[in-house]
């Protein structure tokens, strides 16, 4: 995996040691682990009045087929995994077209407002790049290998408008407890085309399968309770959130909805360094409905063949600027592998993720 981006985070922590340590003794100056690993969103509030602006990158790498909690190889699905669309003009019974790896980039920026000292604001939204590549095999059955081919999307994704409520009393700053009550807005696309190779050898371009798209379609409800707190050189903290689907988009269907919990422990050599290590499990629906411009011997245009139960281990490295134009300012990075992963029907599973993010406060 790309853990070269992580290894640069620790060359920039090196690089700024000798500002650093200079600032140790400032009471005032920011401390790294004041928020929490960089792949946690909504996790504090400001004050009255404050700003901050925030952007975050994330990739998730995907390869291989797992069908529930094994791994599948693409002959076996061509020879063994039943077509959904079977019987229908031109649809083989079984699978022809494998998904064999895809990587999905998401760009984010946030911005959030103190609207009191107990009540933040924040906006977030994103950009979406996605590529998958496909083995298709000629015909109606055996194992020969037509070709392949990658399809590509990009576009703007779903917006989000979320408030953080404080449920303590503020009396202690070394520690928070947060409700977050949102909505994500359908600002993305459900209609993204590209051109395809069928196991007739044909290249029509329809609509592309579910996890292709880059929106949901739906007004969905988000929701989430965080606690953190600060002992010393030492942070710890949790997050619970739901993100449930209001209705069905205008396709006709609606994603799974979304229920995730996570816990991290972070540790602070420095004012301006700190580590963290978290755990995240995530439990997600297969689709309700169906897209009837969907329709293709390929797994992923199968509504049921998405969402499922993941454990994920995460390592993350925050760095906060102590003097200067930089003081401040946020850099943080979080990779993560998965422990378990039990999803619902034949997928492609999720190997690495990779965050890096930015943000400043003012």
């Amino acid at each position: 995996m790309k853990l070269k981006y992580f290894s640069a985070g620790l060359v920039l922590a090196l690089a700024a040691v000798p500002h650093a340590a200079a600032h140790e003794n400032d009471p005032a100056a920011p401390h790294a682990m004041d928020h929490a690993p960089i792949g946690v969103m909504g996790d504090h509030r400001h004050a009255e009045g404050e700003w901050m602006v925030s952007y975050r990158y994330m990739r998730m790498n995907m390869d291989g087929n797992r069908l529930g909690t094994d791994s599948i190889s693409p002959d076996e699905i061509v020879t063994t995994q039943p077509n959904r669309f079977a019987g229908q003009p031109g649809q083989p019974p079984t699978l022809r077209v494998v998904p064999e790896d895809m990587q999905m980039n998401m760009h984010m920026a946030g911005f959030m407002y103190g609207l009191s000292d107990r009540v933040t604001l924040m906006l977030m939204g994103n950009y979406v790049t996605s590529s998958m590549n496909h083995i298709t095999y000629q015909g109606g059955m055996g194992t020969t290998r037509l070709g392949g081919f990658t399809t590509e999307v990009e576009g703007i994704g779903d917006t989000s408008v979320t408030a953080i409520i404080g449920l303590d009393d503020g009396s202690t700053p070394d520690r928070q407890l947060n409700l977050n009550l949102g909505l994500s807005l359908p600002t993305g696309s459900i209609e993204e085309t590209d051109t395809i190779l069928t196991p007739m050898g044909m290249t029509p371009t329809p609509r592309l399968p579910y996890p292709m798209q880059t929106s949901s379609g739906t007004w969905d409800a988000k929701a989430a309770l965080t606690w953190w707190q600060k002992k010393g050189q030492w942070s710890f903290g949790s997050q619970g959130s739901a993100l449930v689907r209001l209705d069905d988009n205008d396709a006709g269907y609606a994603l799974g909805d979304r229920y995730e919990a996570t816990a991290w422990l972070a540790y602070e050599p420095l004012h301006w360094a700190s580590v963290s290590g978290r755990i995240k499990g995530v439990s997600q629906g297969s689709i309700d409905g169906s897209d009837p411009n969907i329709v293709a011997p390929v797994q992923t245009a199968n509504p049921d063949n998405q969402g499922g139960e993941t454990v994920e281990a995460l390592l993350g490295l925050n760095l906060v600027g102590q003097q200067g134009a930089l003081r401040g300012q946020r850099l943080a990075f979080e990779v993560g592998l998965p422990l378990y992963r039990d999803l619902n029907g034949l997928q492609l599973e999720t190997d690495t993720t990779f965050t890096v993010g930015w943000q400043k406060a003012w």
